[in-house]
């Protein structure tokens, strides 16, 4: 069953340097108590994407058009008011930076009070009771008195298993975690992964999770969706996107990973920058920078089509031929 349909989303900005087309033309869905991750470099429109979703995106200024289903409702039609009930309740997030997003007026009791009353409307004691049974949930030790702490007192990986506590607290049917461990260290990194995971399970929660770590990915996701400047260019099972990639930027981004036999030598890395979002190139945006562009490439843009399972929109699966 599809929790989220995203048809055709399109988010532009205006800027002094021209049109920043930061989403153009995404789609796709979200089935029931999966976990769906989006990968992609950097500036390539995943955070914009999940933004719009949750309501962040406000139109005007920004220009936003496509559809956003949930559970057959469509969001972009939403009030402000029905949006402030829907976020939060029925989908939760988990932002970038943990020590950025808690007040440090607050104790962490406070904020995650806060969220509680807003959403299930519980009064204070019972409130306070469903807050410390989460901070066990996350294994918070000593959870009574964190509760009454301020977040300049916690650990950056406190504070993420946290900020998954609040986001799960309200049981909500989507969540989305943009990069939830970007700013850990990696042995903690391993510990909110397989947290996170457990606590998924058991709240049978679908999940959007973004990120540019590849070894996430093969860790947590079951399908992966490929962005590259503002479009999905591959969406595969995880399993089959590692052995069977197809498009060029896909590979580029698995070549790119640090291994053991690339000791001593010079590391793959993909040539050239991303492009501007203001100017992209005509055709496949990726053309300027794929070892196998064509002709085509330069000029027309590739169609989505399927093969073994894998969609993807790359001429190479298609007419032309290799220069």
């Amino acid at each position: 069953m599809k929790v989220l349909e995203v048809e055709d989303l399109k988010v532009h900005f205006r800027s002094p340097d021209g049109l920043v087309k930061a989403v153009d033309g995404v789609s796709f869905d979200l089935n029931d108590s999966e976990i769906l991750a989006l990968v992609g470099e950097s500036g390539c429109g995943k955070t914009v994407t999940v933004l719009t979703i949750m309501g962040l995106v406000k139109s005007p200024p920004a220009i936003v058009e496509g559809k956003i289903l949930y559970k057959s409702n469509e969001l972009t039609k939403f009030s402000k008011e029905e949006y402030r009930k829907m976020r939060g309740r029925k989908i939760s997030m988990i932002f970038q930076e943990p020590m950025s997003s808690f007040d440090p007026l607050y104790t962490v009791g406070e904020q995650m009070i806060e969220v509680v009353k807003t959403h299930l409307q519980y009064d204070e004691k019972k409130a306070k009771e469903l807050c410390i049974e989460m901070l066990k949930k996350v294994q918070i030790p000593l959870a009574e008195k964190r509760f009454d702490e301020y977040p300049h007192q916690m650990s950056g990986g406190m504070l993420q298993r946290i900020m998954i506590a609040m986001a799960l607290i309200t049981n909500p049917d989507i969540l989305i975690a943009d990069e939830p461990t970007t700013a850990l260290d990696v042995t903690i990194q391993a510990q909110v992964l397989n947290l996170f995971k457990e606590l998924q399970r058991n709240y049978k929660t679908s999940v959007i999770f973004i990120t540019h770590d590849l070894g996430i990915v093969a860790e947590i996701a079951e399908r992966v969706h490929v962005m590259y400047a503002g479009k999905i260019v591959e969406r595969a099972e995880v399993g089959k996107l590692f052995s069977q990639p197809k498009h060029p930027y896909t590979k580029g981004l698995l070549e790119s990973r640090v291994k053991r036999e690339y000791k001593g030598k010079f590391l793959p890395y993909i040539s050239g920058n991303v492009p501007r979002p203001t100017d992209f190139p005509s055709g496949c945006r990726f053309h300027t920078r794929c070892p196998r562009a064509m002709e085509i490439c330069k000029s027309k843009e590739p169609k989505e089509i399927e093969i073994d399972g894998t969609k993807v929109a790359c001429w190479l699966y298609g007419e032309g031929e290799p220069e």
